[in-house]
């Protein structure tokens, strides 16, 4: 099994009228199958990659990275920093909107879905031509994948994992006060100051999420067994946690989409655009408000799969059934499998990852770096 890092340059992609950058971790094994999975995955707010890369505590530790899980398991796994967040390039949060974020990481990996088509990603790794190729995406990184296939359609399956597109509201234990978030409609930016639900947010006596509400979150991001420390550690100023950096964190958050992803309704327009097997996972103690209603989201969609993992909150790789939670997405990524091979046409010109086509529907080719 090996890791490497990429710095690739989406500055067209982007279209900020400055250069920017994603950086990703590819996560492979030495050898791979003839027709391996390649996935694509994308962190929440307050979170970077590491999410993905790096063996997280808690109860599961012991199962390591999900990256590495999967990679011993034959697949490609590519953790994704979104545009403005961990390694990748910094911008003026106000300018970073869905499109420009999933732009970019749709450019992003059309440079590593070609480059593995061509066989020159990895010294020693053959040519990858017609893989398997999921987007997951968890909490705001879900909301990210759901935009980034309802415009693009360039995943075989996507896994929105902790994400609704009609409502999302991180939980409170029971007896305590809801977390008074803040509404704000997609076209606008948090300096406008154009919140829908302002005279909620006046009863509930506050604007918005405050810096003492923090600690709310923990039930609701962490299951009960998760060592208080670890949880301590996490979420200590959330989400740039005071400069306390853990690897799996980000200090920077890309604010306006992280609101219009709370707001009721956001990505709705594009979860029904989608057509190809979405698997719809959470924890029992998660942000979807009304989890069996999810499946009805996804209108166009080939199939929807909906699973709920047991003693898991939130954050679903601290948790101590975090292996189960991967081995839902490994069974289910078979099933993408066959609904793509159902589909496929023999012989049929500009399959994703053709050499010198763009894997991904209207992503430029982009120029990698570093």
């Amino acid at each position: 099994m090996r890791s490497i890092d990429r710095r690739v340059d989406v500055t067209e992609a982007a279209a900020l009228g400055e250069p920017a950058h994603v950086a990703l971790t590819v996560t492979l094994p030495d050898t791979l199958p003839d027709d391996p999975v390649v996935c694509f995955a994308k962190p929440g707010a307050g979170y970077g990659r590491g999410y993905f890369t790096y063996p997280l505590p808690g109860p599961g530790a012991h199962v390591g990275a999900q990256a590495d899980w999967h990679a011993a398991r034959g697949w490609v796994f590519v953790s994704v920093d979104h545009l403005g967040v961990g390694e990748s390039s910094q911008h003026d949060a106000d300018r970073l909107t869905f499109t420009s974020m999933v732009a970019a990481a749709a450019a992003a990996e059309s440079d590593v879905r070609q480059r593995l088509a061509a066989g020159t990603l990895v010294e020693g790794i053959g040519a990858v031509r017609n893989p398997v190729t999921l987007g997951i995406g968890q909490s705001m990184g879900g909301a990210l994948t759901v935009v980034q296939q309802g415009r693009l359609h360039g995943y075989d399956g996507v896994g929105v994992l902790g994400y609704s597109p009609l409502r999302t509201q991180p939980p409170t234990a029971p007896g305590t006060a809801p977390l008074p978030l803040p509404w704000m409609p997609r076209d606008t930016a948090p300096a406008e100051g154009v919140v829908t639900n302002a005279p909620a947010l006046a009863e509930l006596g506050g604007e918005g999420l405050a810096s003492d509400d923090v600690s709310a979150l923990a039930w609701g991001f962490h299951f009960d067994d998760v060592d208080p420390e670890v949880v301590r550690r996490d979420l200590a100023g959330y989400p740039t946690r005071d400069g306390e950096m853990p690897p799996w964190g980000s200090a920077t958050v890309p604010v306006a989409v992280a609101l219009w992803c709370m707001s009721p309704g956001g990505t709705l327009a594009e979860a029904a655009a989608i057509r190809c097997p979405v698997l719809v996972a959470l924890g029992e103690r998660d942000v979807l408000v009304d989890p069996r209603g999810e499946t009805r989201l996804y209108e166009s969609a080939a199939s929807v799969d909906l699973f709920e993992c047991p003693r898991m909150a939130h954050m679903h790789n601290f948790a101590g059934t975090r292996q189960l939670f991967w081995r839902r997405l490994e069974t289910w990524a078979e099933w993408v499998r066959a609904v793509r091979d159902e589909r496929a046409v023999p012989g049929e010109p500009g399959e994703p990852g053709e050499p010198g086509e763009p894997a991904v529907p209207g992503a430029p080719t982009p120029t990698a770096g570093g």
